[in-house]
């Protein structure tokens, strides 16, 4: 389609991971399990604290939404993923294409910020326990978590409309696995200035003030552990934030390793692995990572079990 002397394209060609029907077969069989796996593992999650009352704490509130996020991350390419592996044109529409990148850029955000918001709960857990309850209010909770997802939506709609208005001149093949920002831009047949500023400014917004908030929060969170004297009280006040620093690390880490450089073509192939990596393995293991760090999951996992295995007696 054209419009102002400027050509748009009707569907996006999406080049994957490899070309080797061998490869794709056995990517097919582990993105499989492992898109099966970041379901089970988070579907669990948010069960097990929708159904024990003991895990309806601030720190549950925000581990559940973040394991919706994940749900929804991870769902919004993995299928398409998966069917083209099993496919031999590998092709996207333009309406998809732009629904896709809004999904992934939308959850994306949010799960950054909810995490900055899991830092301030284990920053007033640790350095303010006694008041942890009256500062991590239910309305405070609602309120960081309901920023959390109007900031990412929108910053999404910001950029996906920024994004999908690029021509392209008659190029459509995209060296992605999906309908990424990077990879679209790539095909831009006209200035980017514009759109340069808004993945800086996107960046800033759910990457840079979030990993600030989180730094600043776990500065004052060490300074606290190391004020406490006995080694068991030191280890009791880490072992809270262990599982959070565990899933911040792999978040941030693959996030902004990716945006360190958003016009570099040489870095193509690398950004597709990043990528997959950050929106197919990350997600199965955030549930696997604070269910095996966290006794509180374990314990309403074992009463869940239970209450299951007595009914059926």
């Amino acid at each position: 389609m054209k419009r102002d002397n400027a050509t748009w394209v009707s569907e996006f060609i999406l080049m994957g991971l490899s070309s080797d029907k061998h490869i794709q077969a056995g990517l097919f069989v582990l993105f499989g399990v492992t898109y099966l796996l970041t379901l089970l593992g988070n579907g669990l999650i948010v069960l097990l604290i929708a159904l024990d009352p003991r895990l309806h704490l601030p720190m549950y509130f925000f581990l559940c939404h973040l394991s919706v996020v994940d749900i929804c991350y991870t769902s919004s390419g993995v299928p398409q993923m998966l069917a083209h592996f099993l496919m031999e044109k590998k092709t996207i529409s333009f309406a998809l294409c732009g629904t896709q990148h809004f999904f992934a850029l939308a959850l994306g955000g949010t799960e950054f910020l909810l995490l900055a918001a899991m830092a301030y709960d284990r920053y007033v857990a640790v350095c303010n326990p006694l008041r942890y309850t009256v500062v991590m209010n239910p309305r405070l909770c609602m309120g960081l978590a309901g920023v959390s997802w109007f900031v990412g939506v929108v910053n999404s709609a910001v950029e996906t409309a920024v994004t999908m208005r690029l021509p392209t001149c008659g190029h459509n093949v995209l060296n992605h696995v999906a309908c990424e920002t990077l990879a679209l831009v790539r095909l831009a047949c006209v200035d980017i200035t514009l759109n340069q500023v808004v993945i800086l400014a996107s960046s800033v917004v759910v990457l840079l003030v979030p990993c600030c908030l989180v730094s600043l929060s776990y500065a004052y969170i060490v300074t606290a552990i190391l004020k406490i004297r006995s080694t068991q009280g030191r280890r009791k006040a880490f072992g809270t934030c262990a599982s959070h620093l565990t899933v911040v690390s792999m978040s941030y880490g693959m996030a902004l390793f990716t945006h360190m450089e958003p016009t570099s073509t040489a870095s193509a192939e690398q950004d597709k692995v990043v990528v997959v990596f950050y929106a197919v393995v990350t997600p199965m293991l955030n549930p696997l990572v604070y269910s095996l760090r966290n006794k509180d999951v374990k314990a309403a996992f074992s009463r869940v079990l239970m209450k299951i295995f007595e009914s059926k007696n």
